[in-house]
């Protein structure tokens, strides 16, 4: 079994504030067997003296969509499916190269892209998939213009009731179970539902509330059945509310909450995924690769509360993952999400949500997330100290001479 030393590093380990100076972690196969104070004399396997370089978990995305190649959502259900999983290759492997190791995605992703990295075909991060999201009519997951008109039978489009597999349409408990199921069956990792409006969406403003409170308890019901849980899109203090109390466990967004609503959060044990950066980047370059106008329109209503939500959730004690959401040709903002997190939060915070929290939201809570023996080596080296300076985690890995996934080298700009 192949065996690599990395000596010399100080390690923040994903939770404590204090780094731990001239550390070295001994990895045999895909797993850390072994931190010392002292160097590693690695025999025949690989050595790597990091020079006082921080060593640190790999990154964890909570909130992605692999498949979403395009600001024209709906154009996505018209794509080949070829296409799409070419595209979205391309997407994983750039989020590796960023140092994530682990991304959840919110919608769109399914087996054959989990299995695809498994087995090696693409380089990219680890994925934890929802599949299709669920959404009702006239729902956040819903992508058909207003002029169009289906009641059911006969011939339709496939995107009258999906866009590319990123979100299917539901109604009624039934349906909901049926939709849940089948997601569960293809092997998702957790439920994703749409329970309020969106900016993204053609039809229905940001404070929609959307699916009934049994449609809601019934994705639930349905998740916790297969033993996992049920995260939800949600903007207003109303919809992340009766989330919470129908036993959601994971908010998205969550940007127009109030300072009652965060403590709901905090005193059921949920988390919220705040995804700051993808207003900032549709702001920036929405119109420019042709975001709808009516979606642009909506991005100011969230874009300046969601800091606010999120010092509310952070008074609160709200566990906090690290989210980006970005879509289409914005991918590449994903490393300004931790400076944007940063006008509120401490960087250890903001580190946190992106390893040990993200961890314990994905039920892998000491196997990713952490620099521990027994745990899986996906590690990162960063130059310089990521707790005084989060911009090194930007500039697509620039930084990053070395990023370690299940225990293998996929970047190496260090000498030995």
């Amino acid at each position: 079994m192949d065996r690599i030393a990395l000596n010399n590093g100080t390690i923040f380990d994903g939770q404590s504030p204090d780094l731990r100076q001239g550390a070295s972690v001994l990895i045999e196969g895909s797993r850390i067997v072994e931190i010392a104070d002292k160097p590693f004399a690695n025999g025949d396997g690989a050595v790597f003296d990091l020079g006082g370089m921080t060593l640190m978990p790999g990154l964890i995305d909570a909130h992605v969509h692999v498949i979403v190649s395009t600001l024209d959502l709906g154009a996505l259900a018209h794509e080949p499916a070829t296409l799409t999983a070419s595209k979205a290759r391309r997407i994983m492997e750039a989020m590796l190269m960023r140092g994530f190791t682990s991304v959840r995605d919110a919608g769109g992703a399914d087996w054959g892209l989990a299995l695809a990295v498994e087995q090696g075909l693409i380089a990219g991060p680890r994925l934890f998939f929802s599949g299709r999201a669920l959404s009702q009519t006239g729902g956040h997951g819903d992508f058909r213009p207003r002029t169009w008109d289906w009641q059911g039978g006969g011939d339709v489009c496939a995107c009258c009731t999906a866009a590319a597999d990123f979100s299917v349409v539901v109604d009624g408990v039934p349906a909901v179970q049926r939709a849940a199921r089948e997601e569960l069956r293809r092997g998702a990792t957790q439920i994703k539902i749409m329970a309020s409006g969106g900016v993204s969406s053609p039809v229905d403003p940001v404070w929609n509330l959307q699916f009934s409170e049994d449609e809601i308890r019934a994705a639930v019901w349905e998740a916790q059945s297969w033993q996992t849980y049920v995260m939800a899109h949600a903007y207003t203090s109303e919809a992340v509310s009766r989330c919470i109390r129908f036993g959601v466990r994971s908010i998205e967004h969550g940007n127009l909450i109030d300072a009652d609503t965060a403590k709901l959060i905090a005193d059921n044990d949920a988390f919220l995924v705040p995804t700051l950066v993808t207003y900032e980047a549709l702001r920036r370059d929405g119109k420019s690769f042709g975001f709808p106008q009516v979606s642009i329109d909506k991005i100011e209503d969230v874009r300046e509360a969601g800091l606010r939500a999120l010092e509310h959730a952070k008074n609160a004690g709200v566990k906090i993952g690290f989210g980006t959401d970005l879509l289409g040709e914005t991918h590449h903002y994903q490393g300004l999400e931790f400076s944007i997190r940063s006008e509120v939060l401490s960087p250890v915070e903001v580190l946190r949500g992106a390893t040990s929290i993200n961890a314990a939201l994905l039920n892998r809570a000491g196997e990713i997330g952490t620099v521990a023996a027994g745990a899986l080596a996906d590690l990162i080296v960063v130059d310089g100290n990521p707790l005084e300076d989060l911009t090194l985690l930007q500039e697509q890995g620039k930084h990053l001479p070395l990023i370690m996934k299940d225990g293998e080298i996929v970047k190496n700009a260090l000498n030995r």
